[in-house]
């Protein structure tokens, strides 16, 4: 999805499945919240855009929220969590872990590293929508962010 010119709103999406990246954009695109989406493959690529390291990321807008995958090649949901997390430039962008895991392990460990929510992915599509529909009214409509 390309960015919008005058969306309120932007996410960064870190989500190596392209399946998932194509449900959770298109969820997003459908959803009441005008956003714009950044789709990065894995966790490199994700800190690359935050951090603006290359020029392909010089320019590179801030996200209000991250949507971030635990489980990706190169570097996972965890070690961008980290990173994201002790850096005081980024530290304050709010992130969610959106991931196929259940399990308690990861759970608790997501939380330890400074996460603001870890929500289970639905393997039904409508599911998987309204799941998505919530968080960005959740974020964009409830919550105050910082600027």
């Amino acid at each position: 999805m390309s960015a919008l010119p005058h969306a309120p709103f932007h996410i960064l999406l870190v989500e190596d499945d392209p399946a998932d990246a194509g449900l959770a954009k298109r969820a997003i695109r459908e959803g009441r919240v005008l956003c714009d989406v950044h789709h990065a493959v894995d966790g490199v690529e994700a800190l690359a855009y935050l951090r603006r390291e290359d020029p392909c990321h010089a320019h590179a807008r801030r996200p209000d929220l991250i949507l971030l995958d635990l489980n990706m090649p190169r570097l996972d949901g965890r070690g961008v969590l980290a990173e994201v997390k002790k850096d005081p430039e980024l530290r304050g962008i709010p992130v969610v872990v959106l991931t196929t895991s259940d399990v308690q392990q990861d759970v608790e460990a997501i939380y330890q590293l400074g996460a603001n929510s870890f929500v289970t992915k639905p393997l039904d599509l409508q599911d998987f929508f309204t799941v998505i529909s919530g968080l960005e009214n959740y974020w964009f409509n409830i919550v105050k962010l910082p600027k």
